[in-house]
């Protein structure tokens, strides 16, 4: 799981404040998102005000380009972690003897489990529906390219 603690902690961002009751975000940050009616607001931008401040110790951020470019940064980190953890799958591979020791349910959900509690000990804090969706759709594509990988070893 030590992989999965990087990805989860990526960047260091340091939080003006930790979601509290009296942070109207709250509820975005469960397992599961509260049901949302349409809206037809038209806000002023930006609206609200900074929820964190970057390692340099400055405001995040005075522009959507600023963010956007945050953003662009993490993930290209995101895609290196990928890359190192397909890299793991792919080795993991050589221990499996047969196809139906590829795919091990209660590991996946050992792993998605414990990334959804680490969600909350996050800087700034990951909303817990992210942690677990993200989680399972990396689970779900490392277990096809295993799968993969261990029939295309086979071939040679």
């Amino acid at each position: 799981m030590k992989l999965s603690v990087a990805l989860l902690s990526i960047v260091t961002i340091i939080p003006i404040s930790a979601t509290t009751s009296d942070d109207f975000a709250t509820p975005c940050y469960g397992t599961t998102l509260p049901s949302l009616s349409p809206s037809n607001a038209n806000r002023t931008t930006p609206w609200g005000s900074p929820s964190f401040s970057l390692p340099n110790g400055t405001l995040c951020c005075s522009s959507l380009a600023q963010i956007r470019s945050g953003i662009d940064e993490v993930d290209a980190q995101l895609l290196s972690l990928l890359a190192q953890r397909a890299a793991y799958v792919r080795e993991a591979t050589r221990f499996k003897a047969t196809l139906d020791t590829v795919d091990v349910p209660s590991r996946d959900q050992e792993v998605v489990d414990e990334a959804v509690d680490m969600a909350n000990t996050t800087t700034p804090p990951l909303p817990r529906t992210i942690a677990k969706t993200v989680f399972e759709a990396v689970l779900n594509a490392s277990v096809g390219f295993e799968e993969c990988v261990f029939e295309e070893f086979g071939t040679y």
